[in-house]
């Protein structure tokens, strides 16, 4: 999902996307261990989407930081 797409996203539904995301990659890092993973690159891309997604919950709460101050 690219950073545009989750930035329409509320931030109730982006911290279900990060449950689910790191759910999926207990389980392909599960497969990993015990030798049934077949695509490698999955995780990555797990990782790199849950980046994501933290950083624009990052960016949020800036957002309303900064806005109290002014």
């Amino acid at each position: 999902m690219k950073a545009a797409e989750i930035r329409e996203l509320t931030t109730d539904e982006i911290n279900e996307q990060i449950d689910e995301a790191r759910e999926e990659l207990m389980k392909l890092r599960f497969q990993q261990a015990t030798g049934e993973l077949v695509d490698f690159t999955r995780i990555r891309i797990i990782r790199r989407d849950i980046a994501r997604y933290q950083t624009i919950l990052n960016e949020r709460k800036q957002e309303v930081s900064a806005g109290g101050e002014a």
